[in-house]
């Protein structure tokens, strides 16, 4: 049973690039039942005079660190897109090691580990012609970032940095969490197919949406994306309502 002191929480692991603000499109449909906590890696946002990570593992701990810090005791859920689910699955996996267990952790726009890369490419290496490329590819970045060179420079650090936390190799083999995973993807990504692919990564229930759009679909589905939120607190844990 939840206290009557604590909210129900809402962990938020942004995107490569991202920072706290990143979710700022979706608060606005949550009310005072659910403490909505958008968490950022070091080096931007409310963190930028920090450094900036380079390592998976420095990630997940820095992760965890503010997850255990911040928890109230009561339930919570972790949602993360794309860089954010990535490194959310290994988040949710330490967190349980240590005896904290999220009601479900929500991903979206990634299909999970595991699944076969059809182009084999180190994106936080690439040149800076190749790497505004890939950034337009994805989507997502508005295009003065990338065209202005003093926001560019100030802007491409963090991606690389972003990039090379996910891309360089992780020796932790995959694993299983007991966390039931709800998967989302837009229908114009190019992994799409393999949304369920999350299946094989838990030991719970497992359910997926396909919505509309390409990597960056969550801005046009903001409602939904909180309705989904929203209903995994219902679902998880038998609410009347939230």
């Amino acid at each position: 049973m939840k206290s009557k002191e604590n909210k129900y929480q809402l962990f938020l692991l942004h995107f490569a690039g991202g920072s706290c603000y990143s979710f700022d499109f979706l608060k606005k449909h949550f009310d005072a039942n659910i403490d909505f906590i958008p968490l950022e890696l070091p080096g931007r946002g409310k963190r930028f005079e920090e450094e900036l990570l380079k390592s998976r593992e420095e990630a997940i701990n820095d992760y965890c660190r503010q997850i255990v810090s911040l928890n109230n005791g009561a339930p919570f859920i972790i949602y993360g897109h794309s860089m954010g689910a990535s490194l959310g699955f290994n988040v949710v996996a330490k967190l349980e090691e240590h005896g904290y267990f999220p009601k479900r952790f929500v991903v979206s726009g990634n299909p999970g580990p595991g699944v076969k890369k059809k182009r084999d490419l180190i994106r936080y290496l690439l040149d800076d012609f190749e790497f505004k490329e890939e950034l337009r590819s994805l989507g997502g970045i508005p295009e003065e970032v990338l065209t202005n060179k003093q926001l560019y420079e100030f802007f491409a650090p963090i991606m690389r940095a972003d990039f090379e936390c996910i891309e360089k190799k992780y020796h932790r083999q995959h694993h299983t969490i007991k966390a039931p995973i709800y998967a989302v993807m837009g229908s114009e990504e190019e992994y799409c197919d393999d949304i369920k692919n999350w299946h094989q990564y838990t030991n719970a229930a497992f359910d997926y949406k396909i919505l509309k759009g390409s990597h960056f679909f969550i801005y046009d589905h903001a409602a939904e994306m909180a309705a989904i939120l929203k209903e995994s607190f219902l679902t998880q844990m038998n609410l009347q309502e939230v």
